[in-house]
């Protein structure tokens, strides 16, 4: 065998490696998109529910929260239920898909 098959037999090796780690980083994608995440506000006030692609599914206020003399206050529960929603997703997106980008600069 010649160097010029010898690297085509590697290439298409690394094809076939990079295709095999395409598919399972979709089927690992497609898996966290069905989970779900519930971001809380203190005192469970407000919770923000999250599908695993960042698409915001529910959002529960608790009626003591409202007070129409202090919506900063129904505010400021929204906006930290809805960050800590944001950040379990992002959290279980590195911890899952991570792998898969170490390295790449990306």
């Amino acid at each position: 065998m010649d160097d010029t098959m010898m690297r085509g037999m590697n290439m298409q090796q690394m094809m076939k490696q990079a295709k095999a780690m395409q598919k399972k980083m979709m089927a690992e994608h497609e898996e966290l998109a069905k989970q779900e995440f519930v971001g809380k506000a203190p005192d469970d006030m407000v919770t923000a529910t999250f599908s695993g692609d960042n698409q915001l599914v529910d959002l529960k206020i608790k009626p003591e929260a409202v007070d129409p003399d202090d919506i900063d206050m129904l505010q400021d529960l929204v906006i930290a239920a809805v960050k800590d929603g944001m950040k379990q997703v992002n959290e279980a997106t590195q911890q899952k898909l991570g792998k898969y980008t170490q390295g790449m600069g990306l």
